[in-house]
């Protein structure tokens, strides 16, 4: 799961390692202090006992590089498009090489099955760069007819985010990397003497970019320490996801399995926008014809406290949904989070009230997330202004109040 509350710190177990993935940069930043969360079946740190206000501005400011989870499936051969048409609910064919585009697999009954960025890297090859879940298997049973190869190329993904992202690139792939490389775009790039696939995208509503080895052909603690030393001018530290998680909500970025799942479809989920109903098919076409496109995941925010998973929400003394997720947002200046509604209303901008498990009552608004850069105007790049850090009376931008 992609929970990343402070009470999940203190509710950890021990468990078998066999069956889930370790890092092959682990020995870069393991410590004592570190606590790591399971995802696609991947180890990923979730927190390194750093302060997470300070790595938060850094990454606001500066730059963070992070190790993240998300695996990468590669489908190929003839009908490798024809397959993820039928299991994506955006068209695939119009996909140029070199670009990405954010998709969604649904369930036959219209449900958020995956979600994940779908990349071409040449004309009958494509990574679909799941969430959590069992994406392959699910193409696996959806394949059948079809000419294609579905696989695991082993990639483990690095995230470099921060406004210092574009520089840090530039210099560590000798120029190759420049302010031309457009959002969503991709590309094969020589990082420290080795060929990588690199994305100018990211987890974090942040500039940034993502960088996609290749198993056993890449060195990876050569190319660590290669972006380590190259990135230090300009910052650059390592991060667990506490920070990433902090900035994503505040983006509006969706957590599968966490703030969306199988009970709700894209339009309930705020997505409407990445689902194509001209195509002629795909799976769970039939469910969405009929559906509602009203929206029932919102977010939340509250000047008095932090929003937690499972919090209930209150209006008029009724339960009208719970939280699914929240955070401290250091911009702002208070608690956000995501809000599950039990029925579809106009909910955003209705004062509400949260209760938590221990009885408090909290206030709080409703509001339409991302809580702000609604036009994406930072990872896009077109917003280049480096943030103040605020004093603990809050931000200069305020959902909140």
């Amino acid at each position: 799961m992609n929970l990343q509350e402070s009470q999940d710190l203190h509710n950890s177990v021990r468990i078998s390692a066999r069956r889930f993935e370790e890092s092959p940069f682990i020995s870069r930043y393991d410590n004592p202090e570190m606590i790591r969360g399971v995802y696609a079946g991947r180890f990923h740190a979730m927190y390194d006992g750093e302060k997470s206000d300070r790595l938060y501005w850094k990454l606001r400011r500066e730059a963070l590089i992070f190790d993240t989870p998300e695996r990468p499936i590669e489908i190929s051969g003839p009908d490798a498009a024809a397959l993820l048409d039928r299991v994506l609910s955006r068209r695939v064919k119009p996909l140029q090489e070199g670009r990405g585009l954010y998709a969604i697999a649904c369930t036959p009954l219209g449900g958020v099955f995956m979600d994940g960025i779908l990349f071409k890297l040449s004309s009958n090859r494509y990574w679909y760069v799941q969430a959590d879940g069992a994406f392959e298997t699910w193409l696996v049973a959806h394949c059948g007819g079809l000419d294609v190869k579905i696989s695991d190329p082993q990639s483990r993904v690095i995230q470099i985010q921060g406004p210092a992202s574009q520089d840090i690139m530039h210099a560590a792939s000798n120029g190759s990397i420049n302010e031309g490389m457009r959002y969503f775009q991709t590309g094969f790039h020589e990082l420290g003497g080795q060929r990588l696939f690199v994305s100018r995208t990211g987890f974090t509503g942040e500039l940034g970019y993502e960088i996609y080895c290749f198993g056993a052909e890449t060195d990876h603690l050569a190319l660590w320490d290669h972006l380590m030393k190259v990135g230090e001018p300009f910052g650059m530290e390592f991060s667990s996801s506490k920070a990433m998680t902090m900035r994503r909500i505040e983006a509006g970025i969706l957590g599968n399995k966490t703030d969306m799942d199988m009970t709700m479809t894209p339009f309930e989920a705020g997505l409407g926008t990445f689902v194509d109903m001209t195509k002629e098919d795909f799976v769970g076409r039939a469910a969405l014809e009929g559906s509602s496109r009203h929206r029932i995941l919102l977010g939340v925010t509250c000047a008095d406290t932090v929003p937690t998973s499972g919090t209930e929400i209150l209006r008029d003394g009724r339960s009208v949904g719970h939280v699914r997720a929240g955070v401290m947002s250091p911009t702002l200046g208070c608690g956000i989070g995501y809000a599950r509604f039990h029925c579809a209303d106009s909910w955003a901008g209705s004062d509400v009230e949260l209760r938590f498990a221990d009885g408090r009552i909290a206030s709080a608004k409703v509001v339409e997330p991302p809580f702000f850069d609604r036009e994406k105007n930072i990872p896009r790049g077109h917003d280049r202004v480096t943030p103040d850090c605020p004093d603990a009376s809050g931000g200069k931008e305020s959902a909140c109040e």
